[in-house]
C-alpha cells in the first residue's frame, strides 16, 4: 500500500510539473507572437509614414488632418503600442510603464493623438490590457492637467 501511494504521489508531482512547463511554453509562444505582431505593425506604419497614398488607408480622421499630422499620429501610435507591448510581454512592469508614459504625454503631438483616438479606445473590450492601460493613461493625463506643479515627473501615483 505504501509503494502504491508513493507512486501515485510521484505521478501527481510529474503531472503538475508538466502542466507548469506547458504553461511556460504557452506564455513564451504568446510573447513571441506579440513581438511578431508588433514588428508587422511597425512595418505597416513605416510604409504608411513614407507614402501618403498608403497613409490614406489608415486615415480614420476623415481627411480633417494634414498629411504631416497624420504621419505624426501614426508615429505616436507606434510609440504607444511599443510601450504597451513592453508591458504585455513583461519587459516593464506597470509602474515602469506609467513612468514612461508620464514622459510621453508631455509631448503635445502625442496628447493630440491621444485625444483624437479616444473614440477608437472606447470600442476596446473593457477588461483587455489595452483598455486598462488606456484608462490608466487617461487618469494620468487628468492628474497632470490638474496638477499645481511644473514637476510633471512627480505627478500621479504609479499603479500597483
Amino acid at each position: 500500500m505504501g509503494l502504491a501511494a508513493a507512486t501515485a504521489a510521484a505521478i501527481i508531482v510529474q503531472q503538475r510539473q508538466q502542466k507548469r512547463r506547458d504553461r511556460d511554453l504557452l506564455d513564451a509562444q504568446q510573447h513571441v507572437n506579440l513581438a511578431n505582431q508588433q514588428r508587422l505593425h511597425w512595418e505597416l506604419l513605416s510604409k504608411a509614414m513614407e507614402d501618403p497614398t498608403l497613409a490614406a488607408v489608415l486615415d480614420t480622421h476623415g481627411g480633417t488632418i494634414t498629411p504631416e499630422k497624420h504621419r505624426q499620429f501614426l508615429f505616436a501610435n507606434a510609440v504607444y503600442t511599443n510601450a504597451l507591448l513592453a508591458y504585455r510581454i513583461g519587459n516593464v512592469d506597470r509602474a515602469e510603464l506609467f513612468g514612461h508614459l508620464r514622459g510621453t504625454v508631455q509631448n503635445p503631438i502625442f496628447r493630440e493623438y491621444w485625444e483624437a483616438t479616444r473614440a477608437a479606445r472606447a470600442s476596446l473590450e473593457q477588461n483587455s490590457v489595452e483598455a486598462q492601460v488606456g484608462r490608466m493613461l487617461d487618469g494620468l493625463i487628468h492628474d497632470l492637467d490638474d496638477a499645481d506643479t511644473d514637476e510633471w515627473w512627480v505627478v500621479g501615483e504609479p499603479p500597483e
